[in-house]
């Protein structure tokens, strides 16, 4: 039973999505859904008509649905449609065969040989570099008083970091920098600059990863890098070929690093416009304590989190979500920002409070295709908030909050840019 009064839903004419408007505050609208059209065929901008899910209850229970599949083959689409769906460019690079677009058989072999580069241990050791590529980070900035915190902060550390975790020589780095940035520039609009920038991202891996095999030494080094042991990786004697490693490798930066990107941005952004829950993580950060790190940045992911929406899934047969049948070839989409903030499920789903125990948001997804990056996500968002809340403790947005710019696009939500003033460390 769904408790009208519980839900903030406006009444009146179905709300417009996907507009510049709506892309700024998306909650209204995903509250009317929630509330009067929970599972509704909509047609996106793109053309492609999918169904939207919006309750936490349906979401859970569709993302962990065997009968929906991550593969764009079970898409019954029409000629208009073809290839509007997935991850720009991925297509003509060669790059379908990972794991947002393949299912079990297939996608249990190739998580298990990936999982190993991010159990708990491996993050923790990792920690360190990510630490210092935040303070680094701040440095380049922290003299002059402002700085774009996406631009100069958000962007590149999670692109390092993935970097160095994939083993992408230190001199190669900034070109993986420039292409991950034309891949945000164009996410929700033209697409042949990302198509560009994925291909020049593919040949690079592609001959990283022959590179690599070549000098591949009889056994693993301690901490070995992750192409490196994608290459060494061998499950029940079936090796990865070098077309599912490039693809592995290029989504682990693709989901590795925009959605941390916007983990930082979002998360930042809600705290300058939260003063109290900003004054609350401050003081428990001085105070030597990170429990309300940890439950905030959980918080920050269910009250604003960065993947909007989850990537693409298929019918392969009739299925009844939330009380609509959806015809075997459908696509379907779940909105985590709306399942994230029902009332059914969270207390006051749109107060911010760091504090929030009862937790279990959907900002990493549910099932088999949770993600699998998570604990280095985490690591990343608590690193990168603490660090910038204890260094640059004055830390205000430099415009109104009316000023700022969301990037338009479908699966991701993020800041174009976050403006911040403060006072310099050293004056």
């Amino acid at each position: 039973m769904h408790d009208q009064s519980a839900a903030s839903a406006p009444q009146g004419p179905v709300p417009e999505l996907f507009s510049w408007e709506f892309a700024a505050d998306p909650y209204p609208a995903y509250a009317w859904l929630r509330e009067h059209a929970p599972v509704r065929r909509t047609r996106l901008p793109s053309g492609v008509e999918a169904w939207l899910v919006t309750r936490y209850a349906d979401a859970k229970q569709t993302l962990a649905d065997h009968r929906l599949s991550k593969n764009p083959a079970h898409h019954d689409e029409p000629a208009h449609a073809k290839g509007k769906t997935g991850i720009p460019g991925e297509r003509q690079a060669e790059l379908m065969t990972h794991l947002l677009n393949i299912d079990p058989p297939d996608h249990t072999r190739l998580r298990r040989l990936v999982s190993k580069a991010f159990t708990p241990r491996r993050v923790a050791e990792f920690a360190p570099r990510v630490r210092e590529l935040t303070d680094g980070l701040i440095d380049r900035f922290a003299d002059t008083g402002s700085a774009d915190l996406i631009h100069e902060f958000a962007f590149p550390l999670p692109i390092y970091a993935i970097c160095d975790l994939l083993g992408v020589p230190r001199e190669d780095q900034d070109d993986f920098r420039d292409w991950a940035g034309m891949m945000i520039r164009h996410g929700g609009g033209p697409r042949g600059g990302v198509a560009r920038s994925v291909k020049k991202m593919r040949g690079y891996l592609a001959e990283l990863i022959h590179r690599k095999r070549e000098a591949l030494p009889a056994e693993p080094a301690p901490g070995e890098d992750l192409i490196s042991g994608l290459i060494r990786a061998s499950d029940h004697g079936e090796h990865l070929t070098e077309n599912e490693a490039a693809a592995m490798a290029f989504i682990l930066l693709f989901a590795g690093f925009e959605t941390t990107v916007n983990l930082i941005g979002n998360g930042t952004y809600a705290l300058l416009t939260h003063p109290g829950q900003r004054d609350r993580l401050q003081q428990a950060l001085a105070a030597g304590d990170r429990g309300l790190l940890e439950t905030g940045v959980e918080e920050l992911l269910r009250y604003d989190g960065p993947v909007e929406l989850a990537t693409w899934r298929f019918a392969t047969e009739p299925v009844t979500i939330g009380g609509q049948r959806v015809a075997a070839g459908d696509p379907v989409l779940v909105v985590l920002a709306a399942a994230d903030r029902d009332p059914d499920r969270f207390a006051d789903p749109d107060v911010l409070d760091l504090g929030r125990r009862d937790n279990q948001h959907l900002g990493y997804g549910h099932g088999i295709h949770y993600c699998l990056g998570a604990p280095l996500a985490r690591l990343e968002g608590q690193t990168a908030l603490a660090t910038l809340l204890t260094r640059l403790p004055d830390l205000r947005l430099a415009v109104e909050p009316a000023e700022l710019r969301w990037r338009g696009g479908l699966i991701m939500r993020g800041l174009r840019t976050l403006p911040v003033e403060f006072t310099p460390p050293h004056k």
